[in-house]
């Protein structure tokens, strides 16, 4: 069994999944438009996104267009959360995703021994950043 994040836009998820490839590193696996099946739709919903899946440090993200007829309403209710071995590579993706969007707490050193932050990007999702430091 597998646990997979699913993450539904109002009709930007084409741009909000490449935003997310280009970021954090990683591929878009599979991409269907409206058009592209044989469920009916109005001509503002044919080039959008149905159903793709694109895979970021090993795990699958699947997304979706939501339909003309229903509005998503983002909220604080799930973070993507990303885990480090590289605090370089963590830092690049930080700033990437944190542009134009919240710094909502800025990478540092934390308690618990890692390094550690959190955004919201300018499409409303939530990210968490963790680099566990190496263990004396």
């Amino acid at each position: 069994m597998g646990l997979n994040v699913y993450l539904f836009f109002n009709g930007n998820c084409e741009e909000a999944m490449n935003f997310y490839v280009t970021s954090i590193g990683g591929s878009v696996d599979m991409l269907q438009r409206y058009s592209d099946t044989p469920m009916p739709c109005d001509e503002a919903q044919k080039n959008k996104i149905m159903h793709a899946t694109f895979t970021i440090k090993g795990s699958k993200v699947m997304c979706s267009d939501s339909s003309t007829a229903k509005t998503i309403a983002f909220g604080d209710n799930f973070s993507m959360a990303l885990d480090y071995t590289d605090p370089a590579e963590m830092k690049a993706a930080y700033d990437k995703l944190s542009a134009g969007g919240i710094a909502t707490m800025p990478l540092q050193d934390t308690f618990w021994g890692a390094t550690f932050g959190m955004c919201t990007d300018k499409f409303g999702i939530n990210w968490m950043f963790n680099h566990d430091k190496p263990k004396p």
